[in-house]
C-alpha cells in the first residue's frame, strides 16, 4: 500500500464535499431571507435543492468511508510499508535518517513505530500522522525550529565544565581526565525527574551546537576537548554544520 495513492483517492470526495458544503451555506443563506421575506415559491426550491445537497454529502461522506475502511493499517504498518515511504521521504527533503525497524533518529528526534498498536512516537509524544510525507515534513519544520531556537555554548559549556569536576571526583579521576560524555549527562540530570524533562538526545542537541559553535573556552578560559571512543555504545552520535554524522564519546577541560 502507498499512502499517496490513498490519499489521492480520497480527493474527489474531499472536493465533492467542499463545493457541497459551500452550495449549503449559499442556499441557507437564500432561505432565511426568502422566509423572512414571505418568498414561499423560492423557498420551496430552495429547500428541496438543500436536500439534494445534502445528499450528495452524505453520498460522498459514504465513499470516503468505504476508502477509508479499505485501507488496511495494520499491515500497512507490519510490512514495512509506512517505514519505507517514510524514509523515501526523509531523502526527498533531505532529512537526515538513521536506524532500523521500528526504531529510528532523525536527529535529534528519536522514532518509534509501535507496528501493534499502529502508532508512531516522536521522541515520547504520539504522533496521530500516517502520512509519511506530511509527518517527516513535521520533523524537518521541528528540526529548523530547533536550530534557531535561542542557545548560549559559552554557559552550556561552562555548566558542561563544572559536572566535568563533580565527575572527576565523584569517579575518582585525575583532573583533566577523559570522561565519557553519557556518564556526564548523569551528573548534568542526576534524577529521572530531570532526565524525563532533558532526555539524552537533548543533551546529544547541546553537544552538536556547542560543537559548531565558535565557543573554544568555559567562562573561567578552560579550555575543553572532544574525543573518540573504541568502546560501543558510549559514543554519543551528532550532526556537525555540514549536516555530516560525527561521533563524540569523551571530553576533556584543561588549562
Amino acid at each position: 500500500m502507498n499512502y499517496e495513492i490513498f490519499y489521492q483517492e480520497l480527493q474527489p470526495q474531499e472536493k465533492s464535499i467542499k463545493d457541497n458544503l459551500a452550495s449549503l451555506q449559499k442556499l441557507f443563506k437564500a432561505l432565511c431571507r426568502q422566509s423572512e421575506n414571505g418568498d414561499l415559491k423560492s423557498l420551496s426550491r430552495d429547500l428541496s435543492a438543500m436536500a439534494e445537497t445534502a445528499a450528495a454529502v452524505s453520498a460522498s461522506l459514504d465513499e470516503m468511508d468505504a476508502i477509508v475502511k479499505g485501507f488496511d493499517t495494520k499491515s500497512y504498518f507490519e510490512n514495512g510499508e509506512f517505514a519505507a515511504q517514510m524514509l523515501a521521504a526523509c531523502e526527498e527533503q533531505g532529512v537526515d535518517v538513521r536506524g532500523e525497524f521500528p526504531v529510528y533518529e532523525m536527529f535529534p528526534y528519536r522514532v518509534k513505530l509501535d507496528t501493534e498498536n499502529q502508532d508512531i512516537y516522536l521522541d515520547r509524544k504520539k504522533v496521530q500522522c500516517l502520512h509519511p510525507r506530511v509527518f517527516v515534513d513535521m520533523v524537518r519544520k521541528g528540526q529548523e525550529k530547533l536550530n534557531k531556537a535561542p542557545f548560549n555554548a559559552l554557559v552550556f559549556a561552562s555548566e558542561l565544565s563544572e559536572a566535568y569536576d563533580l565527575a572527576l571526583l565523584k569517579l575518582k579521576k585525575q583532573p583533566e581526565a577523559d570522561i565519557y560524555l553519557t556518564s556526564l549527562y548523569k551528573f548534568l540530570a542526576p534524577m529521572s525527574r530531570f532526565r524525563k524533562d532533558y532526555d539524552q538526545q537533548s543533551f546529544a542537541f547541546d553537544l552538536a551546537r556547542l560543537y559548531i559553535s565558535d565557543v573554544e573556552e568555559t567562562k573561567n578560559g578552560r579550555k575543553f576537548q572532544f574525543g573518540p571512543s573504541r568502546v560501543g555504545g558510549k559514543a554519543i552520535r551528532i550532526l556537525d554544520r555540514d549536516g555530516k554524522e560525527q561521533f563524540l564519546a569523551t571530553i576533556r577541560f584543561y588549562v
